[in-house]
C-alpha cells in the first residue's frame, strides 16, 4: 500500500507543481496545513476522500484525472527530470539504454 501512497502523492505534486503552485498555495486552496499537503506528496499520510476532492478542486481537475497515471507532456517531462535528478550514475546508464532501445 505504500507504493500507492507514493505514487498518487507524487501525482499530486506533479500536478502541483505543473500549474506553478506551491505547498504553501495548495494549502491555503484547500484550508490543509503545509506539512500535511508535504506529507501526502511523500506517501506518508493516509488522506480522506474529502481531502482528496479539495485537492482537485483546488487543482482545477476532477477526481479521476487525480488519480490518472496517463500524464501530459508537460507532466512527463518534469517528472522525468526530477528522477533525472535523483538517479545515481548506474540508473541512469540503465534509463538511457531502455530510452534509445524504444526510441529506435
Amino acid at each position: 500500500m505504500a507504493d500507492v501512497k507514493k505514487l498518487i502523492g507524487n501525482r499530486i505534486k506533479t500536478l502541483r507543481q505543473v500549474r506553478g503552485i506551491s505547498q504553501e498555495e495548495l494549502a491555503e486552496k484547500t484550508s490543509l496545513n503545509t506539512k500535511y499537503i508535504s506529507s501526502i506528496e511523500r506517501g506518508k499520510a493516509n488522506p480522506t476522500l474529502d481531502t482528496f476532492i479539495k485537492i482537485a478542486d483546488a487543482l482545477n481537475l476532477g477526481i479521476p484525472e487525480l488519480f490518472s497515471i496517463e500524464y501530459e507532456p508537460k507532466e512527463l517531462a518534469q517528472l522525468i527530470a526530477g528522477l533525472i535528478s535523483e538517479g545515481d550514475s548506474a540508473k541512469l546508464q540503465l534509463a538511457a539504454k531502455v530510452l534509445n532501445a524504444i526510441c529506435r
